[in-house]
C-alpha cells in the first residue's frame, strides 16, 4: 500500500472517531523520564523570555487599539487598501503564540478580538461601494472579495483551530465558510462543480462577481486620506482610484482562489469528512490538469467555460495574472503585480493532506519552464517573472526559485535543496553552518518587540486619523524564528521566511513537531520548558529539551507533525533507542534537566488533524 492508498484508507475508516473529540479519556502514561542535569543554555532561557515578552506586548498592543467589544479603533472603510482584513490583520501570528505556548491571555484576545471584527464589519456599510452598501461582512464572511485579500483576512481564523479544535463556534464557521466554495451552500454560487472552477477571482458570501469590476469596487467611497498612512503611497482619492483603474478583468477562475482550500482543510481537519477532503484534491487536480496543458505554466485565467485563456487563448490575463501590471499613479510606472506564485499554500496544503508528490512536482515543473527562457543580460543570466501577448518579460538575475524552500521543505528531496536558494540563516543552522543561529535570531526577535513597543508608546494617531492597515507593521508578535527553532517549521505567511517564497495569508502551520502540555490539557510547550530542533531529514528529527525550572518537573507532549500528519517510529536518548508506532510521545522533565532525542519518522502518512493527545486516537 503505497502513501496516498493509505491516506485514503485511513481517511474513511480509523482516521476520525464519530465521537466529540473532547469526551475522549487521556492517556497518563509518559514514554520517557529525562533526568540527566543540562543547565539552561542561552537559547532556551531567550525563547522562554521571547514567548513571554511578546504574551506581555500583545495585550499592551490589544488595550491600545481595540476597545471593549474588540474592535478595531480605526476610520472603517471598505477597500483593497485599507479594508476589514487589515483589522484582524493586527492579531496576525497571535494563534501562532498561543499553539507554541504564550498566555491564556493571548488566545482570549485574538478570539475576542475575532469576534468584535466580525460585528464591526457587519455594521460597517459603504455608501457609493455597489458591493458592501448592505454590510462589508454578510454570515460573518466578506461579501465578495479577491483571495489575496480575503486570505489575509483569515490568517487568525484559519488557525485559531490549533488551540480550540472543540469550539463550537470555529467548528461551525469553517463548515459555513467552507459551503460557500464547495458548492454545499447555494445562496453563494461561487464554484462550477461540472467545470470545477471558482466563477470569479471576487467572491464571497454573497457568491461571485460576474461583471467586470470598477476602481470603486477596489478603493472603496471617497475619502480625503490627507494626514493618514497611505501604504501605496497614495496623496489624494483621485490616486487611489487610480491606482486600480486597470483592476478590471476578475470574472473566471484564478489560481489565487486555490486559497480557499485552507478553509475546507479545516473543515476536514475538525470533522475528517471525505467530501472536504474530495473537494479539495477535485479542485487541486483540475489545476495541475490546466497547467500540463498549458507548457507546465499555471494559467491564470480561466473562462466560464473552463477554457484555459477563454476564447482568445490569453491564458496570462486577469487581474493579479502573469500579465499583469499596471500603472503605480504615484510613481507612473507600471508594476509587475502577478500573483500566481500566492497560490503555492495550496499545493503544499494538498501535499499535507495527501502526501502525494504531484503537488508538488507542478511546480518544479513551473520552475523548469520558466528557467528554460533564461537570456543572457549584460554578461548574467536572467529568468522571467511575467508573461503578456508579447512573451516572456521582467527579467530578473539569477535562475527563477520562487517557493524552492517551500517545496523541499515538504519534500526533504536532495534535489529541490539544490534547486533552491539556501541562503538563508535558518537553512544554513540545519546543514550545520551556523551554530549562532538559534541566539542571534531570538535576541533579534526580542529586539524587535522592544522597538515596535516603542513605537506604540510614541503613536499619536486617534481612531478618527488610522486606518486598518496602519499600525500592521507595529504588532509586537512575530513568531517566524520561534517557529523555526521549536518546531522546525516553516512560515509561509511571512516574508521574512524567504525571499524566494510568496508571502501566504491564511496558510496553516507546516511543522515537523508540535508541543502540548498534557497537564493543564492546552496547546503549546509548558511552562519553563524549551526546545530547540536542530536536524531535519526525510525520516528523521532531532530536537533538544530542556526543563529550565530548577526545582519543578514538567511533562510534555510531542506530536509528529503540526496536525499529526507524521508518525513516529522511533527515539534516541542518550545512546538508548525505543520503538515506536504513534504520532506522540509524552516526556517527563526533572527539574533542571533536559536531552537531546532523535525521531525516527515516516511524514505524511497520517491524515491531518486539529485532535488534542488527550482526545484519544
Amino acid at each position: 500500500m503505497n502513501r496516498r492508498q493509505f491516506l485514503l484508507c485511513a481517511s474513511s475508516t480509523a482516521a476520525f472517531s464519530t465521537l466529540p473529540l473532547a469526551s475522549r479519556a487521556a492517556d497518563p502514561t509518559s514514554d520517557w523520564a529525562v533526568t540527566t542535569p543540562m543547565a539552561p543554555p542561552e537559547w532556551a532561557l531567550l525563547q522562554r523570555e521571547a514567548l513571554r515578552v511578546q504574551s506581555e506586548a500583545a495585550e499592551v498592543f490589544y488595550n491600545r487599539y481595540f476597545d471593549e467589544r474588540g474592535y478595531f479603533q480605526c476610520f472603517e472603510r471598505w477597500g483593497a487598501n485599507d479594508g476589514p482584513d487589515d483589522a484582524i490583520e493586527n492579531c496576525n501570528d497571535w494563534p501562532h503564540l498561543h499553539a507554541l505556548g504564550g498566555s491564556d491571555k493571548v488566545r482570549d484576545l485574538y478570539r475576542k478580538a475575532w469576534e468584535g471584527h466580525l460585528k464591526q464589519y457587519t455594521e460597517a456599510k459603504t455608501i457609493e461601494t455597489p458591493i458592501a452598501r448592505d454590510g462589508m461582512y454578510y454570515r460573518e464572511f466578506p461579501v465578495m472579495n479577491d483571495w489575496q485579500h480575503l486570505s489575509e483576512g483569515l490568517s487568525v481564523f484559519n488557525l485559531m483551530g490549533l488551540s480550540d479544535p472543540h469550539d463550537p463556534m470555529i467548528q461551525e464557521r469553517a463548515y459555513r465558510f467552507s459551503g460557500f466554495y464547495t458548492g454545499e451552500d447555494r445562496s453563494a454560487p461561487n464554484y462550477d462543480p461540472k467545470r470545477r472552477i471558482i466563477r470569479s477571482m471576487i467572491n464571497g458570501s454573497k457568491g461571485p462577481l460576474l461583471r467586470k469590476a470598477t476602481a470603486l469596487d477596489w478603493a472603496g467611497d471617497p475619502f480625503d486620506p490627507t494626514g493618514f498612512f497611505m501604504e501605496h503611497g497614495e496623496s489624494t482619492y483621485q490616486e487611489t482610484l487610480d491606482h486600480y483603474v486597470d483592476y478590471t478583468d476578475v470574472v473566471g477562475d484564478s489560481p489565487l482562489n486555490l486559497q480557499a482550500t485552507s478553509l475546507v482543510m479545516n473543515a476536514y481537519m475538525i470533522s475528517g469528512e471525505r467530501k472536504y477532503r474530495n473537494w479539495i484534491t477535485t479542485y487541486l487536480d483540475a489545476w495541475i490538469d490546466r497547467a500540463k496543458k498549458n507548457g507546465d505554466i499555471l494559467p491564470s485565467y480561466v473562462d466560464l467555460k473552463g477554457r484555459i485563456g477563454g476564447p482568445r487563448r490569453a491564458w496570462w490575463g486577469n487581474v493579479y495574472g502573469w500579465g499583469f501590471s499596471p500603472i503605480d499613479p504615484v510613481t507612473g510606472k507600471r508594476e509587475d503585480r502577478n500573483r500566481v506564485p500566492r497560490s503555492i499554500v495550496a499545493f503544499l496544503n494538498a501535499y499535507l493532506l495527501t502526501g502525494d508528490d504531484k503537488y508538488l512536482q507542478v511546480w518544479r515543473d513551473q520552475n523548469a519552464a520558466i528557467n528554460a527562457q533564461a537570456q543572457i543580460i549584460d554578461g548574467v543570466s536572467h529568468t522571467p517573472t511575467m508573461y503578456g501577448k508579447d512573451g516572456w518579460y521582467g527579467y530578473r538575475p539569477g535562475p527563477y526559485r520562487t517557493n524552492g524552500l517551500d517545496i523541499w521543505y515538504m519534500s526533504m528531496r536532495d534535489d529541490d535543496y539544490q534547486r533552491a536558494d539556501t541562503n538563508h540563516p535558518w537553512i544554513q543552522y540545519l546543514a550545520g553552518k551556523n551554530s549562532n543561529y538559534p541566539v542571534t535570531a531570538l535576541r533579534d526577535n526580542l529586539d524587535a518587540v522592544r522597538r515596535k513597543m516603542e513605537a506604540v508608546a510614541n503613536d499619536t494617531t486617534t481612531r478618527d486619523t488610522r486606518l486598518a492597515d496602519a499600525m500592521l507593521k507595529f504588532n509586537p508578535v512575530t513568531v517566524t524564528p520561534l517557529l523555526h527553532l521549536m518546531c522546525g517549521a516553516i512560515h509561509i505567511a511571512r516574508p521574512t521566511w524567504s525571499k524566494t517564497s510568496a508571502p501566504q495569508g491564511g496558510a496553516l502551520l507546516y511543522a515537523r513537531l508540535r508541543y502540548f502540555d498534557p497537564v493543564k490539557r492546552r496547546a503549546g510547550i509548558p511552562e519553563d520548558v524549551a526546545a530547540l530542533v536542530s536536524e531535519l531529514s526525510d525520516t528523521t528529527t532531532t530536537v533538544t529539551l530542556v526543563n529550565t525550572h530548577p526545582f519543578r518537573a514538567r511533562t510534555v507532549t510531542i506530536q509528529a507533525g503540526g496536525y499529526g500528519e507524521h508518525r513516529f517510529t522511533g527515539m534516541t536518548v542518550n545512546g538508548e533507542t525505543k520503538p515506536l508506532n504513534r504520532n506522540q510521545v509524552t516526556l517527563d522533565l526533572a527539574p533542571g534537566s533536559g536531552a537531546t532525542i532523535r525521531f525516527d519518522m515516516q511524514r505524511h502518512v497520517n491524515a491531518p488533524s486539529l485532535r488534542h493527545p488527550w482526545d484519544g486516537a
